[in-house]
């Protein structure tokens, strides 16, 4: 009763390509290849569980894994459409959804909170729930079997270390559904069922210290705004979040945060969990790393250290001017550039401007080029050429692969730059 209310269906959809009769009859006789048509289908549908009153839903990644769309429905039946936030990889198995309110729609959501990653005991009784096909909420009940399994291939490899065991019957449908123990806190995601024959199937459940470690990659400020700080906190229950990691040379260590330190308070407020704290830290209309957003915003951090409390001011730095700092360049999305490229299948970031004395300058880097990747890294995005730069030390090689217009005919050329970051 007090946590069903957060327990979720989740239904997805794909864009399937197809060519009817007559499509292959003009093809044939006539020669005529017309596109293939593209209509909506129903594809998986699962279940996910809300995790932030502000509508953040936890799930499994096969479950909206190439998604076209993806809807959620509610306890009480209401439906909303959502958007796959951040992405965990398949070997995680983990993905955060966001719910999107109707326009003048204000309204918070019930979630459920997290138990303590150490908080688990071998024979306790747990529950599995789930929504499966929206039918409503399901329940079964079982015990913790076993806290570290490593289940062999079956139909589906099941390759990841270290899931629960249960033999709550996991339903078809509740995947991505939470597993609870009796307090009603999430201590695992339901994923899977190993059946060998006709047996009875062993349930698995990805682990609560799992998705606190992807929680606190899901709302890294990086990832979810395109700025720098250079930290990852990690959650415990209902515990104070505390630094996890602290990244050599970033906005966080230059604060003076430190790995072990509990969060008291952000910008004068208490964080209650990761999604609050990235919101508080971040703050209302924060850059999002286009070019034009030179400085990010400055969040005040209280924290405790050994029972004494202390005052950090970080400023966030925008992707945009890290790599500006660091290479000298300015990058921009090739659909916000408008680009002659635009349109050729390339994928990269456009070279817009090349600071003069800087590091690129001096390499010989143009603008007008698109950057391709970065020491072999694919430059899909600022997040991702800023993710491999941040971890770069003054005076270190750093290898540019670029794509320029050939200089004599059709067509271009690729090549390779060493630039040393600044």
């Amino acid at each position: 009763e007090k946590v069903m209310p957060a327990v979720v269906n989740i239904a997805t959809a794909r864009i399937v390509e197809y060519r009817d009769f007559y499509d292959e009859l003009l093809r044939e006789f006539y020669g005529v290849n017309r596109p293939p048509r593209r209509q909506e289908e129903p594809a998986v549908s699962g279940s996910g569980v809300l995790i932030d009153e502000e509508g953040y839903v936890l799930t499994n990644f096969h479950v909206v894994r190439g998604a076209s769309r993806v809807q959620v429905k509610l306890f009480d039946g209401s439906l909303y459409e959502a958007e796959p936030r951040y992405l965990a990889t398949a070997q995680k198995d983990v993905a955060l959804l966001k719910l999107r309110l109707r326009p003048g729609e204000k309204r918070t959501f019930p979630a459920m909170k997290l138990a303590r990653d150490d908080d688990l005991l071998l024979g306790e009784t747990v529950l599995a729930m789930g929504n499966p096909y929206g039918l409503g909420g399901s329940v079964s009940r079982g015990i913790l079997s076993s806290k570290n399994r490593r289940p062999s291939a079956g139909d589906e490899p099941l390759n990841v270390e270290d899931w629960l065991q249960t033999d709550a019957a996991i339903n078809p449908g509740n995947s991505g559904g939470p597993l609870v123990n009796l307090r009603g806190e999430l201590i695992g995601i339901n994923v899977a069922v190993f059946r060998q024959g006709q047996g009875m199937g062993v349930g698995f459940a990805i682990p609560v210290k799992q998705i606190a470690a992807a929680l606190s990659d899901f709302f890294a400020p990086e990832l979810t705004d395109g700025l720098w700080f250079g930290a990852r906190i990690g959650q415990s229950g209902s515990e104070p979040l505390f630094v996890r990691s602290v990244q050599n040379g970033s906005p966080a260590e230059r604060a003076g945060l430190r790995v072990g330190q509990r969060i008291v308070q952000v910008n004068g407020v208490a964080p209650k969990n990761l999604a609050a704290f990235n919101r508080l830290l971040t703050g209302e209309g924060a850059p999002t790393g286009s070019a034009a957003a030179d400085k990010g915003p400055t969040a005040t951090l209280v924290v405790e250290q050994n029972g004494r409390r202390l005052s950090c001011r970080v400023e966030l730095m925008p992707f945009a001017e890290l790599v500006r700092q660091k290479i000298g360049l300015t990058l921009l999305e090739l659909r916000e550039a408008g680009a002659a490229w635009v349109g050729m299948g390339i994928e990269g970031l456009l070279i817009d401007d090349v600071l003069k004395d800087g590091p690129a300058a001096r390499a010989r880097l143009q603008r007008g080029l698109i950057l391709r990747a970065v020491d072999g890294q694919p430059a899909r995005s600022l997040l991702a050429v800023g993710e491999v730069l941040s971890n770069k030390r003054p005076g270190e090689l750093v290898t540019l692969t670029v794509l320029a217009p050939r200089r004599a005919g059709p067509g271009v050329v690729e090549y390779q730059v060493p630039v040393t970051v600044r």
